[in-house]
């Protein structure tokens, strides 16, 4: 058999994980040897025990391979592997990158300059506005964001991108036939379209618990940077940073308040060294110069995202009230002097704008 259709069904028949993986690659040379292995040798190799040594040999590569292009077909997925030019760039130069790939839909070069944008699955109100303005900001300048699918921070990353017209990666801790979570079906079609969905699992791997780290860490390497929006303590979030951290790529936290279990994870990144964001620009001027020429935005786009290109001079009094923080209708009336019959009229307008946000207890935010 050859050498790609090995790897697609080592990668499928074994659940050995990236490293083992990469192991068995270095001594024996190709995917293909190691299945003409005996089950002796394959133990001798390092992190192989006796149970992934007795899988080999009962595998049937050449079947499993042709099964997984057959469902490859059917699901509209190419598989690459890392010997493919077709495999992602900056995954390439991570430390032990996955040897084989699912993508559905098509990454781009221009997918090179990508932040990894990863957070809470249940935000406050404050991390939900954080990561759709920041995400769509992002998206605006041509960066592609790159996530994870789940709830949460995830989502509203993915879609703020497709809302802005811009590019977005899901990563996948499943095959690609299992949408998780499955109310995101939608959502995996749209990126599809305008990006690309990447597994480095096999067709019908679950949702295991398991898989979701190794996700994260694809998620670094398919980016330049992450930026972290709210995270507990043992958030996967941090995985998804602490593997950036560890390649020499850049990090990014948005601070939260000090008594919510959502800010533990970005504050202690902070102290770590992790770049302190509380805007676009933040990001922006951490990246090379070569990038930051690849993204620079217009004067006047920059006026657009920071809500100064304004209709009237009252919507101008009321976004100056919202800059930075959640406020309640009366506050608004009482602090710009205007009638409140036209404050409401202009929360409405730059509601249906998408320019401000309405929160439970009539609180409205600025996006």
């Amino acid at each position: 058999m050859n050498e790609k259709d090995a790897l697609i069904a080592l990668n499928a028949c074994i659940g050995i994980g990236v490293n083992n993986f990469i192991n068995l690659l270095e001594r024996f040379g190709s995917a293909a040897d190691v299945f003409s292995a005996s089950k002796a040798d394959i133990q001798t190799v390092e992190g192989i025990g006796p149970k992934v040594a007795e899988r080999v040999p009962v595998c049937k590569p050449q079947e499993v391979a042709d099964r997984e292009k057959r469902l490859a077909e059917k699901f509209k997925t190419t598989i690459v592997t890392y010997k493919s030019e077709r495999y992602p760039a900056n995954l390439r130069l991570f430390h032990k990158s996955p040897p084989v790939l699912y993508i559905a839909g098509e990454i781009m070069e221009i997918d090179r300059i990508a932040i990894g944008v990863v957070g809470s699955r249940k935000p406050t109100p404050y991390g939900r506005i954080a990561g759709e303005k920041l995400s769509r900001e992002l998206s605006e300048t041509g960066i592609t964001i790159v996530s994870g699918l789940a709830r949460g921070i995830d989502s509203v990353a993915h879609k703020s991108a497709l809302e802005s017209g811009g590019r977005t990666i899901a990563v996948l801790g499943t095959g690609l036939d299992r949408v998780y979570p499955p109310e995101n079906a939608k959502l995996f079609d749209e990126i599809e379209k305008r990006g690309a969905v990447v597994s480095q699992f096999s067709f019908g791997t679950e949702p295991h618990k398991m898989n979701f780290p190794i996700r994260n860490r694809i998620i670094s390497g398919l980016s330049i940077g992450v930026l972290v929006i709210e995270a507990g303590e043992k958030s996967g979030s941090n995985i998804t940073a602490y593997a950036s951290l560890e390649e020499g790529r850049e990090v990014f936290a948005v601070p939260g308040r000090i008594d919510s279990s959502m800010s533990i994870g970005p504050n202690r990144l902070i102290q770590r060294g992790a770049k302190l964001v509380t805007s676009t620009e933040d990001i922006i001027e951490e990246l090379s110069p070569e990038v930051r020429a690849v993204i620079g935005k217009s004067e006047e786009k920059s006026r657009e995202n920071l809500g100064l290109n304004l209709s009237t001079p009252e919507e101008g009094k009321i976004l100056e009230l919202l800059e930075g923080a959640e406020r309640q209708v009366d506050y608004l009336i009482e602090k710009s002097g205007l009638p409140s019959g036209l404050v409401l009229g202009i929360l409405l307008e730059l509601e249906l704008r998408g320019t401000i946000r309405q929160l439970p207890g009539k609180l409205f935010a600025k996006l």
